[in-house]
């Protein structure tokens, strides 16, 4: 959706003095999904935002007191995505922010260059990705602590980790969208990559397809 001065925003924004930005991703539903990423505090704790887009829970981060918060992404802000980061930099003005970013692939994300976080929050990326063990261990590369995932996930009724893949424009219309893994298989991936705890959230509980939100602790 198109704001005043023309910009294509997926994130929506309440900015003070009645202003709002509407994107394609309400308000309502934002809230709800922050709510369940920040239930635990990120206050004077470092964040790096991996795929940030728009930069919703990147400023939210800022406005809930960490120190340091790191927005990264590359697929919308220079690659092959329909976003920009036109949407980001408008937002980082009105508010002031103090977000840092950076423009750079998920598969490029190196601690030793970029830094370790306390948290780390990897939000509507997973299923983006032809690898995504690849990816999601870059992005538990950059936590010390805790990793928050936010995914679609598909075929949750299976007892067992399993993922399906998405041919062509299978899912929404979007050739973008290549995996869709069910919890067991979030959690799997996780534990093989050096977290011991786990606390999920579903936004459709019962439903084979709908949105998981995983807090990943290495201890």
């Amino acid at each position: 959706m198109l704001n005043e001065n023309g910009i294509t925003f997926f994130h929506s924004f309440q900015l003070g003095d009645g202003l709002e930005i509407k994107g394609k991703k309400n308000i309502e539903t934002l809230h709800l999904e922050a709510s369940a990423i920040f239930k635990y505090p990120v206050e004077g704790k470092t964040v790096i935002d991996i795929g940030a887009w728009d930069g919703y829970f990147s400023f939210e981060a800022e406005k809930l007191g960490a120190s340091r918060v790191l927005a990264t992404d590359h697929h919308c802000w220079s690659g092959p995505g329909w976003g920009t980061k036109a949407g980001f930099n408008y937002i980082h003005k009105a508010l002031g922010s103090r977000v840092e970013s950076l423009d750079v692939d998920v598969f490029a994300l190196d601690p030793a260059l970029h830094g370790v976080f306390d948290v780390a929050i990897f939000s509507g990326v997973l299923y983006h990705l032809r690898d995504p063990v690849g990816g999601l261990q870059r992005a538990a590369s950059m936590t010390s602590d805790v990793l928050i995932i936010e995914t679609l996930i598909d075929m949750d009724d299976f007892r067992e980790p399993v993922a399906r893949y998405y041919v062509g424009k299978e899912l929404n219309g979007d050739p973008t969208n290549f995996w869709g893994p069910n919890t067991l298989c979030v959690e799997g991936m996780l534990r093989d990559m050096g977290f011991s705890r786990f606390e999920h959230w579903k936004k459709a509980p019962g439903m084979r397809r709908t949105r998981l939100i995983t807090h990943a602790w290495r201890k």
